[in-house]
């Protein structure tokens, strides 16, 4: 249901362009270890909360997925960082609060990238912190649905292995 409504929203208009609407489409990434064990999250500024890697297309990215994959680079410096495809493995539509200015509806497009656990991120300009978690002991402070978003990509991503 939730993907006949982004196609509903892209084809009546709908945007990756934040300064042409409140309501655009953004880019994530879900930074899993191989053994599915551990994810990398940071912690976001604005919203005052740990969540995947992830914000808005710039005018450059040649695609949804190329903005999640610079996202992921920028807010983790860890390189080498590779989408496992090019097909989205999460949808998710969420209203923002008002920390985030003009900002009011996300329509994020998650994908996946696999590090080593052992790989050690440096903290962005756009985070407080960056570090990997116990898939199964996740921080208090994560957005209400991010664990249900976990939980699907993981998932996802067991059937496929």
């Amino acid at each position: 249901m939730l993907r006949t409504e982004y196609l509903a929203y892209l084809a009546g208009g709908g945007t990756a362009d934040r300064d042409a609407s409140p309501q655009h489409l953004t880019a994530s990434t879900f930074v899993l270890s191989p053994d599915l064990r551990h994810v990398l999250l940071c912690y976001h500024r604005k919203g005052r909360f740990w969540v995947q890697l992830g914000g808005h297309v710039e005018p450059g990215d040649r695609s949804v997925a190329a903005a999640a994959s610079r996202e992921a680079h920028e807010e983790s410096g860890l390189t080498g960082l590779e989408l496992t495809g090019l097909v989205p493995v999460d949808l998710d539509r969420h209203s923002l609060g008002d920390g985030f200015g003009r900002c009011a509806v996300h329509w994020d497009v998650g994908y996946v990238a696999f590090a080593p656990a052992d790989s050690v991120p440096v903290v962005s300009d756009e985070s407080d912190d960056v570090a990997w978690w116990p898939v199964d002991a996740l921080p208090v402070e994560v957005p209400e649905q991010f664990v249900g978003r976990l939980t699907r990509v993981l998932a996802e991503l067991s059937i496929g292995l």
